[in-house]
């Protein structure tokens, strides 16, 4: 049985998405929890690995269940679906406060893979400049920045970047990994209580991109880039040192993206494809 499931967290005190020996990560304290409600060793496939401090409202991740592990999904009294109670009983494990839950928990349609049916990933940024009306109670989940930001250049940046492009300049370099991405969506606007919010949509991110685009687009804010610059410099294809990659604390996952169900299985394995390609 493979089960879907929808997490959310706040990643502040995680050392990023992946299990890892001796530090605490989102993978690591969720399967443990897991393994108290059905035992054995359960390991979890997620849409995408978020880095140290990067938090979550819209993750998702699957699980396979073994023979003896399926046999341990039961309902709660008062309930006739074993597979949605399971995201309350992991709850449970978690505590009243957890800075990690399972919000939902469902039976995986046939094909679906919570990494590579992906067909699109959101981010959201926060950036709190010196506008009055901050509020501390986001500080959390919120990058300050001194001085005044001008939205209106700074979104004309971001959309100059749409596209498929070799964003290499944004993103820390891995070996063998490609830099190639299409970006779906990007733009800023500024918010009710002052607070500048990028959405940043694409097929999939490569390490650091999120915090290096919104880094170059407040740059062009604080007038230190232009700007046809941000594309300019992602033409150059190199890392840069002409705008500072931001803080993990402003970015949140806020969803990911999937075709319809008939279409899951064909879109993992063309993804896998591409990936081996790479």
């Amino acid at each position: 049985m493979r089960i879907r499931l929808d997490i959310a967290y706040d990643g502040t005190h995680f050392r990023g998405w992946a299990r890892q020996p001796g530090l605490r990560t989102v993978q690591g304290t969720l399967e443990a929890a897991i393994a108290r409600v059905l035992g054995g060793e359960p390991r979890l496939v997620v849409a995408g690995r978020t880095d140290a401090g990067v938090h979550a409202s819209g993750q998702v991740a699957h699980l396979d269940l073994d023979q003896q592990q399926t046999a341990r999904v039961a309902p709660r009294r008062g309930s006739a679906d074993p597979v949605a109670d399971l995201a309350h009983r992991i709850r449970g494990v978690l505590g009243a406060y957890p800075d990690v839950t399972v919000s939902r928990t469902s039976i995986a349609p046939d094909g679906f893979d919570a990494r590579f049916s992906a067909v699109w990933r959101r981010y959201a940024y926060r950036v709190a400049d010196d506008v009055p009306g901050y509020d501390p109670l986001e500080r959390a989940r919120t990058t300050r920045v001194r001085g005044r930001l001008e939205v209106a250049p700074m979104d004309a940046a971001a959309r100059s970047l749409i596209g498929l492009h070799d964003f290499a300049a944004y993103c820390k370099p891995r070996e063998g990994a490609t830099t190639i991405r299409t970006l779906l969506d990007f733009g800023w606007t500024r918010q009710p209580d002052g607070v500048l919010l990028a959405h940043v949509t694409a097929d999939a991110f490569c390490h650091s991109m999120v915090r290096g685009l919104v880094g170059a687009c407040v740059a062009v804010g604080s007038g230190r880039l232009r700007v046809e610059d941000v594309a300019r410099l992602r033409d150059d294809a190199q890392r840069t040192s002409a705008f500072a990659v931001l803080a993990a604390r402003g970015l949140t996952l806020a969803e990911v993206g999937y075709p319809a169900d008939e279409l899951l299985a064909a879109r993992a394995e063309q993804t896998r494809a591409r990936r081996d390609e790479e």
